[in-house]
């Protein structure tokens, strides 16, 4: 699915945002335009198994271990270079791996949420999370340009100077296909780009069923996915057991990719349609077949992480 991981597209490739008909329709009729459409699938869960096979992910964040038998080699690792003199931003090819281990518990979920899937790096962060909005951005940008089918992002800005452009960003991607699952900040306060109705926004549940997903009656956060003190894959090949929105968001990147496997024809907006009425409290007619299922948490737990 989608190009390869070259800044060009390759043939057959889907056209790019603002290109052939964007604005009107004259002088052609309903034949002129004919789209092969996928309903999706029934109830938003796939017919037979899903696995992600031919679905490529990228995740943008601190890099991905490259041996961790967790994850499997990634297909391509990239980082996101800014020159200290010039200020000239790049992206090259790198063989780094993770500089704190917050890409590869992401990378990890996701395998083992879509395990065929074709996982991709982009490293924006440094040691210790550090990280700032322009290389951020420039990572976003060029995985938007990759045409990837999904991206993960289990980061977000403060800094509102972004907003205008991420927003912008996020709507291109979303014209051309390629879906941004966006983690919510941990804490209540005005981050971005989770806030734009053109991303899937996740934050964390506290059930302790590891394949629920719910969806938000009332957003900007739309679904919730488990990220609640679950073990994850870690630097040096181990695990740890962790809390935070950014465990959630690649839980549902790799349910996108499992539907995408499954039907890649869908669009952006028909994905998330189907994780709507995937969600484990979604009910289309209350009936006695189908009660509304119980909580499973253990308890209370606190959201102490930052992403």
């Amino acid at each position: 699915m989608g190009a390869t991981g070259e800044a060009t597209a390759t043939a057959g490739a889907r056209p790019a945002p603002g290109q052939g008909l964007t604005w009107s329709l004259r002088g052609r009729g309903p034949e002129d335009v004919p789209v092969l459409g996928d309903p999706g699938p029934p109830g938003g869960h796939p017919a037979g198994p899903a696995t992600g096979r031919g679905v490529r992910v990228c995740v943008v964040d601190s890099g991905v271990e490259r041996d961790h038998p967790l994850v499997g080699e990634p297909a391509a690792s990239w980082v996101v270079v800014k020159d200290a003199e010039s200020g000239e931003i790049t992206v090259e090819p790198t063989t780094t791996g993770d500089t704190c281990g917050h890409g590869t518990a992401c990378a990890g979920i996701i395998r083992r949420t879509a395990p065929e899937c074709e996982i991709h790096s982009v490293r924006v962060l440094g040691e210790r999370f550090s990280g700032t909005g322009d290389i951020l951005m420039a990572g976003l940008r060029w995985a938007v340009e990759q045409r990837f089918d999904v991206v993960n992002l289990s980061l977000s800005t403060t800094r509102s100077r972004f907003a205008q452009e991420l927003h912008s960003l996020a709507d291109s991607a979303y014209f051309a296909r390629t879906v941004i699952v966006a983690s919510a900040h941990n804490t209540p306060v005005e981050s971005f780009p989770w806030r734009f109705a053109s991303v899937i926004s996740v934050g964390s549940h506290q059930e302790d069923d590891p394949g629920l997903h719910l969806y938000n009656p009332e957003p900007p956060v739309e679904f919730f996915g488990p990220g609640q003190n679950v073990t994850v894959p870690w630097l040096g090949g181990r695990t740890i057991r962790t809390t935070g929105n950014s465990f959630a968001t690649p839980y549902v990147a790799g349910l996108c990719a499992r539907i995408l496997s499954a039907h890649p024809r869908m669009t952006a907006f028909q994905l998330k349609n189907a994780l709507y009425l995937s969600a484990a409290n979604v009910r289309h007619e209350p009936s006695a077949e189908h009660p509304p299922r119980p909580s499973t948490a253990a308890g209370d737990t606190r959201d102490d992480s930052e992403d």
